[in-house]
């Protein structure tokens, strides 16, 4: 069988707490388009996307745990 993906806070692309790079490595895209969508996101939603970092935050384990 095949390896499968799984999604983790990044280790090495990470500003604040990693969830942008994790979720940038997931998906095999450049972690600054992620992290561009995810403030034009939130921006366009009256920051709801700051609830959803912090939720991600706290659910998405880090890489090695």
């Amino acid at each position: 069988m095949g390896t499968s993906k799984r999604l983790y806070r990044s280790d090495n692309e990470k500003m604040i707490a990693g969830v942008c790079g994790g979720i940038a490595e997931y998906l095999d895209l450049d972690p600054t388009l992620v992290r561009v969508g995810y403030i034009l996101l939130s921006v366009f939603t009256f920051f709801s996307g700051l609830l959803a970092y912090l939720i991600l935050w706290i659910v998405m384990p880090q890489k090695g745990d």
